[in-house]
């Protein structure tokens, strides 16, 4: 079984980057090559244009933050930190500045005489970064640093991580499956799926363009509405969905008339209104439940095809109609349809999952 089949990236130096894609699909694996624990079978892995295919992890100038922070529960928060180099025989001075210095930028300086024991997890997890700091790597490579943290930790670290990489301006890979985490954090993303690289960007280019139907559904929530292009106007496609309407979405230019196609639409780039605009951006459809979450409500709505769609509203300024069994028009503005090719497994709304299926 082949865990990565193709994997073509470029990282420039000082950049975040993320690796994102549900379990198994090949990211972690792809960190153990870089980092030096798995050797990669075809291919090569180069290091500031140095091929290190063959180089042991230990002689690469790379360091590993992993899931468990592995901190030596004997030893002081300074002397866990202090550890690599003291192993590499670095001067006692030089040590004792590199240790200030790492424990400063993760802000841990006045807690450097507390055991890993006495630590929060988010201190912990700053332990671990600033031992990986310490040695000057030429990248830190980041295997889901963040998934032993609660939500509310985890959001904080986001920012924190963010800014760490900002301050210390060395290059940071993060492999994870969160799409929030790789959205706040990363200057691009490589999206994955079955042990491929489907689309590289930059958060708001894999967000607004995605390149599959894959990414379309991973990343985010996105309705996904099946049909067939039936003309061409421009840089638009005419669209006749599976739910009967015919609508105009951008993109999609390798799409073909006749050839089956999906329209996607984020949900905060709709509206549930009572009458069809004029402007024909429109499906009709029936209200099946609306669940108040704070600032926003999410409607849900069905189509004449069966496909489920959902939409944001602005729970203070809910229309009084909008209520279950109701027929309602989900409308958008110009420019939120965008094509894509083929259809999805299944029509509809995707999201809030860890595994999307889509036709390759």
């Amino acid at each position: 079984m082949v865990a990565v089949r193709e994997a073509h990236l470029s990282i420039g130096g000082g950049e975040f980057f993320a690796l994102l894609g549900p379990s198994g699909c090949g990211k972690t694996t792809l960190l153990k090559m870089i980092a030096g624990f798995e050797r990669p079978s075809r291919g090569r892995v180069l290091l500031d244009g140095v091929d290190v295919s063959d180089v042991p992890p230990w002689k690469r100038n790379v360091n590993t933050v992993f899931q468990q922070y592995a901190l030596f529960p004997h030893l002081s928060v300074a002397d866990n930190v202090a550890f690599g180099p003291r192993s590499r025989k670095l001067p006692a001075a030089e040590i004792d500045q590199r240790v200030s210095d790492a424990l400063d930028i993760v802000r841990m300086g006045e807690l450097a005489a507390r055991r890993p024991s006495h630590l929060s997890g988010g201190q912990q997890q700053r332990v671990a970064l600033a031992r990986a700091l310490v040695n000057l790597p030429r990248a830190l490579l980041l295997d889901e640093p963040m998934a032993a943290l609660d939500l509310k930790l985890r959001e904080a670290m986001q920012l924190e991580l963010k800014r760490i990489q900002r301050d210390v301006g060395i290059t940071f890979l993060l492999v994870t499956h969160d799409q929030g985490e790789a959205l706040t954090m990363a200057d691009r993303i490589a999206v994955m799926n079955h042990g491929v690289v489907e689309q590289v960007g930059t958060p708001e280019q894999i967000y607004q363009r995605p390149a599959s139907l894959f990414v379309a559904g991973f990343i985010g929530s996105a309705n996904l509405l099946p049909g067939t292009v039936v003309d061409r106007d421009g840089e638009d496609a005419v669209v006749q969905l599976c739910a009967g309407a015919r609508v105009r979405a951008a993109g999609g230019s390798h799409v073909g008339v006749t050839e089956p196609c999906t329209v996607m639409l984020r949900p905060e780039r709709l509206r549930a209104v009572a009458d069809p605009p004029a402007d024909g951006r429109c499906v009709a459809a029936t209200i099946t439940q609306v669940v108040f979450q704070g600032a926003s409500s999410r409607l849900e709505a069905v189509l004449a095809d069966g496909a489920s769609v959902v939409t944001q509203i602005e729970s203070h300024h809910r229309p009084a109609f909008l209520q279950p069994g109701q027929p309602v028009w989900i409308a958008w503005e110009p420019g939120a349809a965008f094509l894509l090719a083929g259809w999805p497994a299944i029509a509809g709304t995707s999201g809030d999952v860890g595994r999307v299926e889509a036709p390759r």
